[in-house]
Order: C-alpha cells, then sequence, then structure tokens
C-alpha cells in the first residue's frame, strides 16, 4: 500500500498527516502507524493525523501517537491540522472541527499564527508539589528550578510509570517561571514515551497553573524548546477555566510519498 503523506510541525511537535477524506486510509493498523512515526526507519513523527469527513464539521480530527494507538487531544497536532485543512482548500474565517475530546474552533491570523480553542477546564487536583488538570489530555505539572538541568526522560518516565499513573498514563511538564506571565515547559509525553520539543497540551495545562489574574482575563507567553506559543483563557473560580485559546505556528515541512 502507498501512502501519500504530508509533513508539519508546530514548535518543532511534528507529525506525519494523511487526507482520509476519501477513507482510504481508515484500515492503517498500530504496526503501520508505528512504522511510519519511526524515525529511522519510517518518516518519523511525534504522532500521526487523519483529515476526515464529518457531518456538521469542516473536518475531524483522528490522532494517534508515535506508539500507533489513537491517543487524546493534542494542541500543536489541531493547530498543525488546521493549517493542513487550509492548504487542502478547505478555507473559513473559523474553523470548527471534532477531536477526540469533543468539538474545536480556530482561526487562522494574518500573522499566521494558529489560534485553537481548547476544552474548558472545571477541575484541578492540587497537590503539595505538584497539580493534575486535563486539557484534553491529562497532565502533570510541576513547577521547579534550572529547569534546564533536569533529566526530562528519566524523571519525567519515573512520574509516567509509577504506581498512581501507570495504567492510563499521564503527560508530565516541568515549568519555570521566567517572570509574572512567562514560563518555560519542558514536556515528557505518554505514547511518544520521550520529551517532545513542544506538547500544546501540556503548555495549556502549564499557562493555566501560572495564572496572574485571579479572576478575568489572562495570557500567558510560553517558551518550549520548541519555540514560542501563548495560552489566553478566563479564570472563573480556584478550579474553573474557560475560553481557553492555544496560539503559535503550524507550518508546512514537507510531502512525499511512502509504501507500506
Amino acid at each position: 500500500m502507498k501512502i501519500e503523506f504530508y509533513k508539519y510541525q508546530g514548535t518543532g511537535n511534528d507529525f506525519v498527516i494523511l487526507d482520509n477524506r476519501d477513507n482510504k486510509y481508515a484500515d492503517l493498523s498500530v504496526k503501520q502507524i508505528k512504522h511510519i512515526c519511526d524515525r529511522r526507519f519510517g518518516i518519523g513523527g511525534d504522532g500521526l493525523m487523519l483529515l476526515a469527513k464529518k457531518d456538521g464539521y469542516d473536518f475531524e480530527m483522528i490522532y494517534f501517537n508515535a506508539d500507533g494507538n489513537e491517543s487524546s487531544m493534542c494542541g500543536n497536532g489541531g493547530r498543525c491540522l488546521v493549517k493542513f485543512a487550509y492548504h487542502m482548500g478547505i478555507h473559513k474565517n473559523t474553523y470548527h472541527f471534532l477531536a477526540t475530546d469533543g468539538e474545536h474552533f480556530a482561526d487562522i491570523g494574518i500573522d499566521k499564527i494558529i489560534r485553537l480553542k481548547m476544552k474548558d477546564v472545571a477541575k484541578v487536583e492540587e497537590h503539595s508539589s505538584y497539580a493534575i488538570l486535563n486539557t484534553g489530555s491529562p497532565h502533570f505539572v510541576k513547577f521547579a528550578t534550572n529547569v534546564k538541568e533536569i533529566d526530562v526522560v528519566e524523571t519525567g518516565r519515573e512520574i509516567r510509570y509509577s504506581a498512581a499513573f501507570e495504567k492510563e498514563g499521564i503527560n508530565v511538564n516541568f515549568v519555570e517561571s521566567v517572570d509574572e506571565d512567562s514560563i518555560f515547559v519542558r514536556t515528557y509525553e505518554r505514547g511518544v514515551e520521550d520529551e517532545t520539543m513542544s506538547c500544546g497540551t501540556g503548555v495549556t495545562a502549564s499557562a493555566l497553573m501560572s495564572a496572574h489574574n485571579e479572576n478575568g482575563f489572562n495570557r500567558v507567553e510560553v517558551q518550549t524548546p520548541g519555540g514560542h506559543l501563548s495560552v489566553e483563557f478566563e479564570k472563573t473560580a480556584d478550579e474553573h477555566f474557560q475560553n481557553i485559546w492555544l496560539c503559535g505556528p503550524a507550518e508546512f515541512v514537507y510531502k512525499g510519498e511512502m509504501e507500506i
């Protein structure tokens, strides 16, 4: 079987994208997807996405982790898929699409920044040294100093495979405050089982935990190893966040064909 693929990246978080609007890639196996995402023997990527048709929406986003399994929401992936949809001729002022965690809206600014509306967050588990929240995917958020010096793979893996999280898995974010409204974030992602250059849902979770206004509008600037993102949101209560927008670039890298 020959596939025609497109490679996109959002702040270093890279994805293989297939146009599945005619349903020709619907039967890809876990083994095939894992092979496609392999950086040595395949195309290479943090995940694979299908652009699919969906009644009542501009498209559906179907996302698979690099391990080949269908996964929860990917924020940077969502932004890349919006850019891909535009390049495939789906031109909208506001995009309305369906993902595994529900419906999303997005737009492309004149500065080519993709703004993606994330799901509201109504609950945060706050512990003495970390917080847990779900921004479309589950995240463990820990504030630390000298985040650049942390062994994210080793420490993140220990947390992700600890007794509390081993069964379902969790993404692990290490966050350093830069100033009142900016942070630096590094993330260990489940499914990739490694540090990624950037994680959209992780950046979102980290930004929510860095709110500088107790009530009302917040904008947090986020630096990751792969580049700069920002998160805009309203904080309405201790554990409630709404109108959450993940903002940043998404770029086409290359296209090609592969026999699988």
